[in-house]
């Protein structure tokens, strides 16, 4: 128990210190997870509405794959966008590998399934006639979507939580693309990794308090949200 008690004092003094260090892999692991979220809302979610909507043979083969990438190892995306992004690969021109953009790349692929699993299932379990019902009314499809949206708010926030808590605790795919350069792509998960290899336990637990801290309060104020939001 001293040991823990060392990480949390050690983890105080960081963040009250003003560490540059710290304070610069803790802003890097939230802009790193945040602009991957955001990428993945904006595919995942389009992509789970048009599944939910859309009547279409196969479509029940691409929700099961979806789904099945909602557990996707982070190690497999890590090893997918390593070999894209390699100088020979496909996209090696962007010479992008061992850069935070590398990194948003791949928490973005392990986040999109997950954001859009949750989305095809928050959409498919409002009424069936709902759509209808709107449609009839005259509203364009465009504003169906968004009500459709609006009615379904409470899990989609959820998928916003799920998403970016899938990211932001990852650490395999953030090392293999990042690298976990020193003052470049070192966030919170992979500065973890490497302390506790290096067996300074009291370090490693400051971070891990302080990721902890972090993920709490993101995800605090995504359920104050939502909790503002939901029926009475």
């Amino acid at each position: 128990m001293e040991l823990v008690f060392d990480g949390i004092w050690q983890a105080i003094v960081l963040l009250v210190t003003l560490d540059r260090e710290t304070w610069g892999i803790t802003l890097l692991s939230l802009q790193v997870s945040g602009a991957a979220t955001f990428i993945s809302l904006l595919i995942g979610m389009s992509a789970g509405i048009g599944l939910a909507l859309a009547e279409f043979r196969g479509r029940n083969l691409l929700v099961s794959v979806i789904n099945t990438g909602m557990g996707l190892p982070p190690v497999v995306v890590g090893l997918f966008v390593t070999i894209m992004l390699w100088r020979n690969g496909p996209l090696g021109f962007f010479e992008m590998l061992y850069t935070p953009g590398a990194i948003v790349l791949a928490q973005a692929v392990i986040a999109t399934p997950i954001v859009a699993g949750i989305t095809v299932a928050a959409i498919q379990n409002l009424p069936r006639n709902l759509r209808l019902q709107i449609l009839a009314l005259g509203a364009t499809r465009l504003q169906m979507v968004r009500l459709l949206m609006r009615e379904a708010r409470l899990p989609l926030l959820a998928a916003v939580m799920a998403g970016f808590g899938g990211v932001i605790s990852e650490v395999g795919a953030s090392i293999m693309v990042g690298g976990n350069i020193k003052g470049c792509t070192r966030v919170l998960t992979t500065a973890t990794v490497m302390e506790t290899g290096k067996g300074n336990f009291d370090i490693a637990i400051a971070l891990g308090i302080i990721l902890l801290g972090l993920t709490f309060a993101v995800n605090y104020v995504l359920t104050l949200v939502q909790q503002h939001d939901r029926p009475r």
